[in-house]
């Protein structure tokens, strides 16, 4: 795993522990902590020793979101003048919304950890507004200690939920209190996060990373990894589903293949012979022909 500037790399016991680390300014998102997000991603699919992604923050924060030292150019992408390619897109007064610079940096972190092939779990540290509060939505696990805050803050900035979130948060907390916290903007504490099903548990705050570590340990002594890369596309991309039979047609893929495979030889025979499982299998090397399917030709 590289050096990174705004993130620290933790690999312990095929559990990789990305910390946003910029305490100083509360974890505040940039464009560095976008690519470097986004590299750390890439390694950790690459890397078969690590098995589960944890994410945390440095400090009393997990990220604050956006950071705001811009001032009123923060969300104008021609005014700040540090994104590459912006002129093309606004060429001649006509914003060509296509154009690769007019993407949503969130939803670019976002899709990245929508396609993970590794299991990720948030362990929300602190205050977790805007951009903190959405990247954490395409995770697959999240704890959150008692002094963590969540706001979905943009429209009191003027702007609109980011990162996907009108994809992910419906479908996690339900579309009437996304809605009521998208509009209003308000940030809310640990408990309402619970109740609303927005994270899994609430914890002191020195029991946070251990609760997230023992499930990332669960993960990595007894499941097998291509198993668990192929149910957590499985499981995400059937939210948009239409149909049970698209479920059906990708399960009954996995089934045949994953069933005549060296893992699933060994996972009964385990069973049988009441023993730990030792699977084989790789992630970056026994992925089925067929994946990724969304990829075929004619799939919608």
């Amino acid at each position: 795993m590289p050096e990174f500037e705004t993130l620290l790399c933790t690999l312990a016991d095929q559990v990789l522990t990305l910390t946003l680390n910029r305490p100083d300014k509360l974890n505040a998102f940039n464009r560095v902590m976008m690519d470097e997000l986004i590299r750390a991603f890439d390694h950790a699919d690459a890397d078969d020793g690590v098995r589960v992604v944890i994410v945390t923050g440095a400090g009393r924060a997990f990220c604050a979101g956006a950071d705001l030292s811009q001032g009123a150019k923060t969300f104008d992408y021609a005014a700040r003048g540090d994104r590459p390619g912006v002129g093309a897109a606004t060429q001649g007064g006509d914003v060509d919304w296509s154009d690769e610079s007019v993407r949503d940096g969130g939803g670019r972190v976002a899709l990245r950890i929508f396609n993970s092939l590794k299991p990720v779990i948030a362990a929300i540290n602190g205050p977790a507004v805007g951009i903190g509060a959405t990247m954490l939505l395409p995770m697959d696990i999240r704890l959150a200690s008692e002094g963590a805050r969540f706001g979905f803050v943009f429209n009191r900035r003027g702007i609109t939920p980011e990162a996907c979130s009108s994809f992910f948060l419906p479908r996690i907390v339900g579309i009437s209190r996304a809605l009521e916290w998208t509009y209003s903007g308000r940030v809310f504490d640990a408990a309402e996060a619970l109740a609303g099903g927005l994270v899994r548990q609430v914890l002191p705050g020195d029991q946070l990373l251990p609760a997230a570590q023992a499930i990332a340990r669960d993960i990595v002594l007894n499941a097998a990894p291509v198993s668990i890369a192929l149910t957590r596309q499985m499981m995400w991309r059937m939210l948009g589903a239409s149909h049970p039979m698209e479920a059906h047609r990708v399960d009954s893929r996995a089934i045949f293949s994953r069933g005549a495979s060296p893992d699933a030889r060994e996972g009964v025979m385990a069973f049988l012979e009441k023993r730990p499982a030792q699977f084989t299998g790789r992630v970056s090397a026994d992925m089925p022909p067929w994946f990724p399917w969304w990829d075929e030709p004619g799939y919608e």
